[in-house]
């Protein structure tokens, strides 16, 4: 007997409560992540363990994931949106990276906050709320 995983349901379910930022940046991700632990108080640390593998074209492409966790419940994922040429979400090609808050409800006006904030970081180009009816590769994100 062959167990098929149900693409669709597992991909639900990782995005259930969980809200997405696209954002335009001229920096590195280690600087971008280094601004916004010194000015906006995250922890961002680089996660080896979550590291994005994808295959395409019969290469290999890595994209980092860097982790915040507020709590038990509640984390802060960015991803770089970009490796040697390929993108983690091609439908976005133009946001360098994409912040993922993930595990409780966040409210639009907790996170108009962030989006602010965010803003208000050097180097920072644009931020945007991506919504899930935007994202085509949803899978991608999944870690």
């Amino acid at each position: 007997m062959k167990l098929k995983l149900n693409q669709d349901e597992l991909t639900e379910d990782f995005f259930h409560d969980t809200r997405l930022l696209g954002i335009v940046v001229s920096a590195k991700s280690y600087r971008f992540c280094w601004q916004l632990n010194n000015s906006l108080g995250y922890d961002f640390r680089l996660n080896p363990d979550l590291e994005i593998h994808l295959q395409k074209k019969g290469r290999q492409y890595f994209f980092s994931v860097y982790q915040h966790a507020v709590n038990n419940f509640l984390s802060h994922f960015i991803y770089h949106n970009q490796y040697d040429g390929e993108y983690l979400l091609p439908e976005f090609k133009h946001m360098d990276f994409l912040w993922l808050i993930k595990g409780e409800t966040v409210p639009d006006e907790e996170c108009r906050k962030l989006i602010q904030s965010i803003k208000n970081v050097n180097d920072v180009q644009l931020v945007a709320e991506l919504t899930n009816e935007q994202i085509k590769n949803k899978g991608n994100l999944i870690f």
